[in-house]
C-alpha cells in the first residue's frame, strides 16, 4: 500500500480551478442561458429527419465533413481550407488552446467575460493575464493593445458574455497588428450585433474567429460551431481536434439551416427588437441600472443582493442568471431576451420582487418602539 492519493496525479492547475457548472433548474420562464426562444420551424426539422433517415447509424460520419465545410464556405465567403467544424464552439476553444497554450505561454483575457477561457488556459499551465473592462463595462482598447504585445494568445468575446459590449473592428485591427501571437474572437452572439470582424481575416493571419449555432440558430441542443482562420493555422488546430467530433444528425441539421438561413432571420430581428424594448422597460425601474447590449441578453444591476433577487424571481417562476460572482458585477443579474410574453412575465416578476425587497429593507431599518 502507498499513502499517495489518486488526486495527487491531477495537475495542481486543475485541482485549484473552479469547475464551469450550472445547476439545472426548471422554470415556466427560462431566461438564463442565452438561448433563442424561437424553435426551428417544423418544415426544417422534417427536412433534416428525411436526410437522416438515409444514413446507417452504425457508420461513422466522413472523416473530413466536406458537405458542411462547403456549406460554410458559401455561407461565410471564407475558403473551406480555413474552416473547422466543431461540437459546439467550446470544443474549438479547447482545441485552439491545446494547440497554443502551455507552461510560460501568456494568455490575455478581458474581465469579466465567459469563464471557460480562463479555466482552460490556466489548466494548461498558461500564464493568464486579466485586463479589466472599463468602468462602463466596455473594452479597454489601449490596455488590450499593450497586453497583446506580450501575449501568445488574446481572447476576446464580442459581443461579450455577460456584459453585451462589442469591440469595434478597427480597434480589433489595432490589437491584431500589435499582437505577438494569436487573437481569438468569439462571435457566439454576432448575429444580434449587426457587425462581425470576419472581414479582417483577409488582413491578419494571426486572427481566429469562432462562431456557434447554439444562440441565434436555435441549435443549442445539437452542439455545432465553427472556426474561421488562416488555412495553415486551422490545419494545426485540426491536429488536436478529436476525430469524428460532430455527429451525423448535427451535421445534417447545420447543413439544412445554412441552406434555409432566411427562415431564422425573422427570429433574430424579433429578438433585437425585444432587446431594445426590454432595455427601455428595465431602465424605467427605480434603482435599476441596465447596460447597453448588442447580444441577445441584458445585464442589469440593482441595489439588492443578486442571489436574493435571483431567488425571488425563481420563486415567481422566472429563471435568470446570477452573475454577481464575476469581477466588477456585484449585484448584477443577466436576463436572456425572450418572447414578448416571456419578457412581460419577467418584468412583472422583477417589479414585484424589487418592491418586496425594498419593503423588507425599509422594515429592517424602521426604528423599534
Amino acid at each position: 500500500m502507498h499513502d499517495r492519493s489518486p488526486l495527487d496525479v491531477i495537475k495542481p492547475e486543475i485541482r485549484q480551478a473552479s469547475a464551469y457548472t450550472l445547476e439545472h433548474l426548471a422554470a415556466d420562464v427560462k431566461l438564463d442561458q442565452n438561448e433563442n426562444p424561437h424553435e426551428i420551424p417544423d418544415f426544417l426539422k422534417k427536412k433534416v429527419a428525411e436526410r437522416f433517415d438515409q444514413f446507417e447509424w452504425g457508420r461513422y460520419p466522413e472523416f473530413v465533413p466536406t458537405r458542411i465545410l462547403g456549406a460554410l464556405e458559401r455561407f461565410t465567403g471564407w475558403p473551406r481550407e480555413g474552416i473547422l467544424a466543431g461540437n459546439g464552439s467550446n470544443e474549438l476553444i479547447l482545441a485552439t488552446l491545446v494547440a497554443t497554450v502551455g507552461a510560460g505561454r501568456v494568455v490575455t483575457i478581458p474581465q469579466p467575460t465567459f469563464t471557460l477561457y480562463k479555466l482552460l488556459a490556466a489548466s494548461m499551465g498558461g500564464d493568464v493575464h486579466e485586463v479589466p473592462l472599463g468602468e462602463d463595462l466596455t473594452f479597454p482598447v489601449d490596455a488590450l493593445v499593450d497586453a497583446a504585445r506580450g501575449s501568445d494568445v488574446v481572447i476576446i468575446c464580442s459581443p461579450n458574455n455577460p456584459t453585451g459590449c462589442v469591440i469595434d473592428p478597427e480597434d480589433l485591427a489595432v490589437i491584431a497588428s500589435a499582437a505577438r501571437g494569436l487573437v481569438i474572437v468569439d462571435e457566439a452572439y454576432h448575429e444580434f450585433s449587426g457587425q462581425t470582424i470576419a472581414p479582417l481575416l483577409e488582413r491578419f493571419d494571426n486572427l481566429i474567429v469562432l462562431r456557434t449555432f447554439s444562440k441565434a440558430m436555435s441549435m443549442a441542443g445539437l452542439r455545432f460551431g465553427y472556426m474561421l482562420g488562416n488555412p495553415a493555422l486551422v490545419a494545426q488546430v485540426n491536429k488536436v481536434k478529436l476525430p469524428y467530433n460532430v455527429n451525423v444528425f448535427t451535421l445534417l441539421a447545420a447543413e439544412v439551416l445554412l441552406e434555409e438561413s432566411t427562415a431564422i432571420e425573422a427570429s433574430i430581428r424579433a429578438l433585437i427588437e425585444q432587446r431594445e424594448h426590454l432595455r427601455e422597460e428595465l431602465g424605467r425601474l427605480s434603482g435599476v441600472e441596465v447596460f447597453p447590449s448588442r447580444a441577445n441578453f441584458l445585464l442589469f444591476r440593482t441595489p439588492h443582493n443578486a442571489k436574493v433577487l435571483f431567488e425571488e424571481l425563481y420563486q415567481a417562476g422566472v429563471l435568470v442568471r446570477n452573475v454577481s460572482h464575476y469581477p466588477m458585477l456585484d449585484r448584477c443579474l443577466r436576463v436572456t431576451v425572450g418572447t414578448p410574453d416571456q419578457n412581460d412575465k419577467f418584468m412583472g416578476a422583477l417589479g414585484r420582487s424589487l418592491e418586496n425587497l425594498h419593503e423588507s429593507a425599509v422594515g429592517r431599518k424602521a426604528p423599534k418602539d
